[in-house]
């Protein structure tokens, strides 16, 4: 027992509590939604600068329709993929792994 006497657990519980929780409060969710042009794009970019991973099913062009969020996620340090349909949209420090798509 003498390895553990001067252990301070409270602390070593404290600085995990702070690894886990990042920037979004420790809250993470991923956010469903429609690409159609009627959501305002900066909601969609207030859902991830807050944190939220976006899922959209896009209905119409893309290009068009993504063009008043797209960039700013990107300059941001998130990421887009268009895969089967659907935006995929994360924020900073969320990589998209698309390796096994191959």
């Amino acid at each position: 027992m003498s390895d553990f006497d001067g252990l301070d657990l409270q602390a070593v519980e404290d600085q995990l509590d702070d690894e886990t929780e990042g920037d979004s409060g420790g809250s993470q969710r991923v956010v469903l939604g429609v690409l159609d042009g009627s959501t305002p794009p900066g909601e969609w970019l207030e859902l991830v600068d807050s944190g939220a991973v976006l899922v959209l099913n896009v209905e119409g062009d893309l290009n068009e329709l993504a063009a008043g969020f797209a960039r700013d996620i990107k300059e941001g340090g998130g990421e887009l993929m268009h895969f089967r349909g659907f935006l995929v949209a994360t924020p900073p420090g969320v990589d998209i792994d698309a390796d096994r798509l191959d």
